[in-house]
């Protein structure tokens, strides 16, 4: 469905209500309002509540995830770059992430902790979905140029994308910063044993 000006009220209406409201207490009829629309208009874009807060997450990270995709076509730079450039946009859907959740997605340890994991749940499935087929990309071609070894590409960029982005938002699993780069420098060896590198060689990563 094109993205009208309406599609875009009713994604503004539901950020608005989230900045004070949990997501099972929001219902159909208080976004219309807010929208200044009648309910009917609302299920005229979307068929639920669901699909409202499913839309808003993939408007909030756009811009970075189009930035990530972007980097599987450029071939002209080294697959380890593009990588490390695609962990950049990793980082910056999380800090869209903490800057547009809710009240309850910023204190996990709060009552409303159910909450949280909900809003982190949409949000971690659609970022490894979007990011998954470009990194995917970015380490065939690494095979290809011989300078990645491992035969089974979607599943290391699965894992590498579900570490990243749990230990960068930083929210499901609060780590401290110690905790943080520990991970991400076993992250590092592992991808380096696993893809053939002598240690030392993704270093850079680290650079995030």
């Amino acid at each position: 469905m094109k993205k009208t000006e309406k599609y875009h009220q009713i994604l503004d209406a539901l950020e608005e209500l989230l900045d004070r409201k949990d997501i099972k207490s929001i219902s159909v009829s208080e976004i219309a309002q807010k929208a200044g629309m009648g309910k009917g208009s609302i299920y005229y874009y979307f068929p639920s509540k669901d699909a409202i807060l499913d839309a808003l997450v993939e408007r909030n990270y756009e811009q970075p995830l189009e930035t990530a995709k972007s980097l599987a076509k450029q071939t002209d730079i080294s697959p380890f770059t593009r990588m490390a450039m695609l962990f950049q946009a990793c980082r910056n859907s999380s800090a869209e992430f903490l800057k547009h959740g809710n009240s309850a997605s910023r204190d996990v340890s709060s009552d409303n902790s159910h909450e949280s994991a909900y809003i982190h749940q949409k949000y971690l499935n659609h970022m490894i979905a979007e990011l998954k087929p470009a990194l995917t990309e970015i380490i065939k071609q690494g095979i290809e140029l011989g300078e990645i070894h491992f035969d089974r590409p979607a599943a290391l960029a699965e894992i590498v994308l579900i570490i990243l982005s749990v230990k960068m938002d930083n929210t499901i699993i609060p780590s401290s910063p110690k905790e943080i780069e520990d991970t991400i420098w076993g992250l590092i060896s592992l991808l380096e044993q696993g893809t053939g590198n002598p240690k030392g060689t993704l270093n850079f990563l680290t650079a995030l």
